[in-house]
Order: structure tokens, then C-alpha cells, then sequence
């Protein structure tokens, strides 16, 4: 059963370095971030390389995590397809898989309008029982989901969640005024998680979560008990490395500080490249800065 609400880990995928899917070093990773207490766990999203894998192995990444976490947490895939047809497709599969929620995206590469885009979450939706999150996140996607099309998706029982990206804090107030408690709202930008938190967000679609889990829940469940200064005091701290978080080559940063972390590996899926020269250097100060100054929870 999927609450949508705690800290939701949006996975890195690994890779071996001859390009398979790195299935022991990702029972690494996807332990630590059980241990910290996360509420659930995301494959195939935009830091799972979502692009690059094809649907097979996501599937394999499902079954995969789904008997690792052996019933404790709900594994959610994500859809982000540029046909309606496909999305279909892989949310009947998700299910057959074992998935117990769906992140679902509009439509990729066509901009699809009001009407397209609610009519594509609905298709999508009536072709599965799972529960729905939908990822509204205008600035990386060019489609906003806007308060007017939730108004017809409210309609929608299995549409249950949104993930909050864009940018905009002032969203989460919007969104309870308009709806009060009919979705559940789970920021997904690293670097508002906090603020979006004390707004009245429900959970947190995480990044840095990758490489710091403790620090990332520590914060959720310390916003959630009213303990504002001490929630502050870890954030702060965490900023610069949530920072990594909001660049385009957000894939390459949170590997690398996963890699630093001892959960996980640099190694990313072409087009993309592994970091190297002064940008290398400069993000790896920032992440060697971090666990140098790691606070003791």
C-alpha cells in the first residue's frame, strides 16, 4: 500500500563498467536506503536514466528491487513515454511486475496541451489498478500540470499524488487551498525540500538521498515533530550538496557522491559521460566538504 508521504528515493541505476545493470552494487544502495527508514522507493526516473534503459531492464530492476524489499517499503516506477500507447503498456506491465505505484510524467517530446495531457494521465490511469503520482515539473519537462487540470484528475480515484517540481513553494499552498487533502503533495526538488515541508508536503522525492539517506530522513521526521531548528541545522549543512540536485547533470553529481558515500559507482550510461578536469574537482570538493562535515544525528 502506497501512504505517499516520507522520504521517497528517486534510485540511481548502476551499471557495471561494461554497461549491464549492476544488480549487487544497487542491493547496496537500495539496503542503506532501508536502513534510514524510507517510506518507498522510485526506479526509472530521471536519476534512474530513464531514457537510456530499455523496458526490459526496467522491468528486471523492478522484479528485482520488488523482492529485496520483500513487502517493507512500496517500489513505484516511473512512466515517461513520448507515446500513449507505450505508457500504457508499461503500466499494465508495472503491475504484472509487482510495482505498487506508478510516477507518472506527461507526454515526452510532443508538448501536449490541456486537454491532451489530462486525457494521456487518464488513458494511463484506467489501464492499471496501481496508484498514481503525478510528476508535474514544468521547468525540465515544458508541460505544467496545472491547478485546472488537476481539477479534472481529481476525478480520477487512483490518481492519488503529486510530485511538486515546479519550482514555485507557493504551489503547495495553491494546490491545499484548492484541494485540501484529495492529493497527497511530495516535493521533488532537493533544495525546497524543507520549505515545502513546513508548507504542509506530505513526503519528499529525493535526490541526495542516493549518497546521505540518514541525513535526508533525519530531516523529514524532524519537520514532521515540529523540531524546525533542529530540521535547519542539518539542512543548512546539506544545502550546498542539494545543490547537485538542480543541474543538468544531476545524474553524474549524485553518482559521484554516491560513489564517495560507499553506496554506489560513477558509472553512467552514454550520452552521458562520467565527470572529469575542474568540473570534476569542483563537484568532488563539495561532496568530500560534505562527508568531512557530516553531522552526527
Amino acid at each position: 500500500m502506497v501512504q505517499w508521504k516520507g522520504v521517497y528515493p528517486a534510485l540511481t541505476t548502476k551499471f557495471t563498467p561494461d554497461d549491464k545493470l549492476d544488480f549487487k552494487l544497487f542491493e547496496k544502495n537500495l539496503n542503506a536506503q532501508l536502513e534510514a527508514g524510507v517510506e518507498g522507493v522510485i526506479l526509472g526516473g530521471t536519476l534512474g536514466e530513464a531514457s537510456v534503459l530499455s523496458s526490459e531492464e526496467k522491468f528486471d530492476l523492478v522484479k528485482f528491487a520488488v523482492d529485496k524489499v520483500a513487502g517493507k517499503v512500496p517500489v513505484v516506477m516511473n512512466i515517461a513515454e513520448g507515446s500513449t500507447r507505450e505508457a500504457v503498456k508499461l503500466a499494465t506491465d508495472a503491475e504484472k511486475f509487482g510495482a505498487k505505484g506508478l510516477m507518472l510524467l506527461p507526454p515526452m517530446r510532443y508538448k501536449s496541451d490541456h486537454r491532451e495531457t489530462v486525457t494521456y494521465f487518464k488513458a494511463v490511469a484506467s489501464a492499471s489498478s496501481l496508484p498514481i503520482m503525478i510528476y508535474n515539473n514544468p521547468v525540465d519537462y515544458k508541460i505544467e500540470v496545472t491547478l485546472e487540470m488537476f481539477d479534472e484528475l481529481a476525478e480520477v480515484p487512483s490518481i492519488q499524488a503529486i510530485k511538486e517540481s515546479t519550482r514555485d513553494v507557493t504551489n503547495v499552498t495553491r494546490l491545499k487551498n484548492r484541494f485540501g487533502n484529495r492529493f497527497k503533495i511530495l516535493c521533488g526538488v532537493d533544495t525546497l525540500a524543507m520549505e515545502e515541508l513546513v508548507l504542509g508536503a506530505d513526503g519528499w522525492v529525493a535526490g541526495l538521498v542516493c549518497a546521505f539517506p540518514q541525513e535526508t530522513v533525519a530531516v523529514y521526521k524532524l519537520v514532521k515533530a515540529g523540531r524546525i531548528n533542529e530540521a535547519l541545522k542539518i539542512y543548512r549543512w546539506f544545502m550546498p550538496l542539494l545543490e547537485l540536485d538542480i543541474h543538468p547533470k544531476l545524474v553524474q553529481y549524485i553518482k559521484l557522491a554516491e560513489q564517495e558515500a560507499g553506496i554506489g559507482s560513477e558509472t553512467v550510461r552514454g550520452p552521458r559521460l562520467t565527470l572529469v578536469g575542474e568540473e570534476r574537482e569542483r563537484v568532488l570538493r563539495i561532496i568530500r566538504e560534505g562527508i568531512k562535515t557530516r553531522p552526527k544525528l
